[in-house]
């Protein structure tokens, strides 16, 4: 009880003192739900059931997670079972809704526990919620320090792989961190936060900004340096540097009726030319170090 201190005494003990169902009570409650929608059987079904809510919230105390919340996601589950029980099955409606009540405080502590999502499949969920146990109980049978059998045990346990098991045993072992705590409370690595360690390897805004500049102004000098090309020249480059597939000297030489060799001549002299026109009208800038 004492955990379940936060959620109110008036309502735990208001819970715990309900009456308990006889079955037949408990089935006529659940046929005038489903039957009939009676709100009023409804309710009487899960204020009887909250005991039960109350029971499972302390089984799940550990993972840190306020009590309140559990109890509420747990009366949501209690609601969901009532919705799908079928009486004529004769099943005792607290048998059938303790799995719904368990999977919907399950659902909101892998919601909640990390903020890295866990429990995506049904044996990552039986990992997370049995590797503890598991895990207490082969270390009292084998010896300290023997961790690898330990881990292939509960994977072969569980159905998953052994690399999950270390995993989720490392996530379990400590609580998330947030970036922007400081490193050590140490006087001198105080104001230093986990986020200034993380590497971006991406240029900085003004480096993105200058290229950006540098690059139109180099498209534009080589569209004037282009003019003193002439007109195969200007073909054999554009159709050899510019275009997206270049050509090959061979097909390129074949189209304009002339030998390879002598279309790789002609490239170079159109390369010499322009490099020597943007040289010309742009000497300031070469010597500022801007690449051409």
């Amino acid at each position: 009880m004492a955990q379940l201190a936060g959620v109110g005494r008036q309502f735990v003990k208001a819970a715990m003192s309900a009456p308990y169902l006889e079955r037949e009570q408990e089935r006529a409650l659940a046929v005038r739900w489903k039957d009939q929608r009676d709100e009023q059987a409804l309710h009487h079904l899960a204020h009887a059931h909250m005991r039960l809510v109350i029971a499972l919230a302390g089984r799940f105390r550990h993972y840190g997670l306020p009590a309140a919340d559990l109890i509420q996601e747990g009366h949501v589950g209690l609601l969901e079972a009532a919705a799908r029980f079928e009486p004529e099955r004769e099943v005792r409606f607290s048998t059938y809704a303790t799995w719904w009540i368990r999977a919907s405080m399950q659902d909101y502590i892998l919601r909640n526990w990390s903020i890295v999502r866990g429990g995506t499949s049904s044996a990552q969920k039986a990992l997370f919620f049995n590797l503890r146990r598991l895990r207490a109980k082969l270390s009292r049978d084998n010896r300290p320090g023997d961790s690898a059998r330990i881990y292939a045990t509960i994977a072969q346990a569980i159905g998953v792989s052994k690399a999950d098991v270390e995993t989720m045993d490392t996530r379990l072992s400590g609580p998330d961190v947030s970036l922007n705590a400081p490193v050590s409370q140490g006087d001198d690595s105080s104001m230093t936060e986990h986020v200034e360690f993380l590497v971006d390897n991406r240029p900085l805004p003004d480096e993105v900004v200058t290229e950006s500049i540098d690059s139109d102004r180099r498209i534009t000098w080589l569209h004037d340096a282009m003019a003193v090309l002439s007109e195969r020249e200007l073909r054999i480059l554009r159709e050899r540097r510019l275009a997206e597939d270049s050509a090959t000297l061979e097909a390129l030489g074949d189209r304009l009726g002339i030998s390879k060799e002598r279309v790789r001549q002609i490239e170079n002299r159109a390369m010499e030319k322009l490099r020597r026109v943007l040289i010309e009208r742009h000497p300031e800038e070469l010597m500022n170090g801007v690449s051409l």
